[in-house]
C-alpha cells in the first residue's frame, strides 16, 4: 500500500530584529539625524543605540540630552545654509561657463572625474561649485593638494573670491599650520593631512564632499586616498 504523508504546516517567515522591536521615541530622533551635522550625526547615533538598553529616569534624561544636542546641530546646519552668499565665477575662466552643468553632475553622482586644461579654473572654482551644489553645510568641502604652497595659495584665492578673510569660510591645514575655524566651509590641505585624519576618523565624518586634486600625478598618497575612498563610498555615498 502506498504511504501517505501528512502535509507540514506552512512555515512563517522569521521576523527580523527591527520587526520584533516596537517603534519608540528613539526612532523619531534617528529619523532626524540626516538633518544634523555629519560629525554630530555619527556621535548621536551611537548614543541612541546605547539608550535603547536603558530604562526609567536614566533613559528619559539621556533622551532629553540627545534631543537638545540634535536640535542645536540641526539649527547650525540651517544657519550655515541660510548664510551662503551669492557665488560668482570669473568669466575669463573656461570652467565658469560649465559651472551649472558640473554642479548638477555633482548632485547626481557620488563620484565625479573632472578633466580640463591647466589654467581652466578647476582648483579654484570646483570648491565653490560644491557649495552651490548644496555641500558645505553638514560638513566641510575638503580639497587636497600635493604641495603645501599650493594649499595655501589656492585657499587664499578662493577666500578672496568669496569676499572673506582667509581662515573664516575658507581655510587650510598643512604641517605645523592650521588656518581653519568653526565657520569654515572649504578646507584646503595636503594629501598627507587627509591621510593622517583617516587614522582618527576612519569614516571622515567632518567632510560631506572631498576633492582630490592633481589626481593624474598618481603619487603614492593620491593612489592610497583614491583606493580608500572607493572602499569608503558604500558607507558614505
Amino acid at each position: 500500500m502506498p504511504r501517505t504523508r501528512t502535509p507540514r504546516p506552512e512555515r512563517r517567515p522569521l521576523l527580523t530584529g527591527m520587526s520584533r522591536r516596537r517603534p519608540d521615541d528613539t526612532d523619531r530622533l534617528f529619523a532626524r539625524l540626516d538633518e544634523a551635522r555629519l560629525a554630530d550625526a555619527g556621535h548621536l547615533a551611537g548614543r541612541l543605540r546605547r539608550v535603547r538598553r536603558l530604562t526609567g529616569d536614566k533613559r528619559a534624561a539621556e533622551l532629553q540630552e540627545i534631543g537638545e544636542a540634535l536640535e542645536v546641530s540641526i539649527l547650525a546646519v540651517q544657519e550655515r545654509r541660510a548664510s551662503i552668499a551669492t557665488i560668482a565665477y570669473p568669466p575669463e575662466l573656461p570652467i565658469s561657463s560649465r559651472a551649472g552643468e558640473i554642479a548638477d553632475a555633482i548632485r547626481r553622482h557620488p563620484t565625479l572625474v573632472l578633466c580640463g586644461e591647466t589654467g581652466s579654473g578647476k582648483s579654484t572654482q570646483l570648491p565653490k561649485i560644491c557649495l552651490e551644489a548644496g555641500f558645505g553645510s553638514r560638513g566641510l568641502v575638503g580639497h587636497t593638494q600635493p604641495r603645501r604652497i599650493a594649499a595655501r595659495s589656492v585657499a587664499a584665492r578662493i577666500a578672496q573670491e568669496l569676499g572673506g578673510p582667509l581662515g573664516r569660510e575658507v581655510g587650510y591645514k598643512i604641517r605645523f599650520a592650521d588656518r581653519t575655524g568653526p565657520d569654515c566651509r572649504i578646507k584646503l590641505m595636503t594629501d598627507g593631512i587627509l591621510l593622517a585624519e583617516i587614522q582618527r576618523d576612519p569614516n571622515l565624518r567632518q567632510y560631506d564632499a572631498l576633492i582630490i586634486d592633481e589626481a593624474h600625478e598618481r603619487s603614492l598618497n593620491i593612489d592610497f586616498l583614491l583606493g580608500y575612498l572607493k572602499r569608503l563610498r558604500p558607507k558614505r555615498p
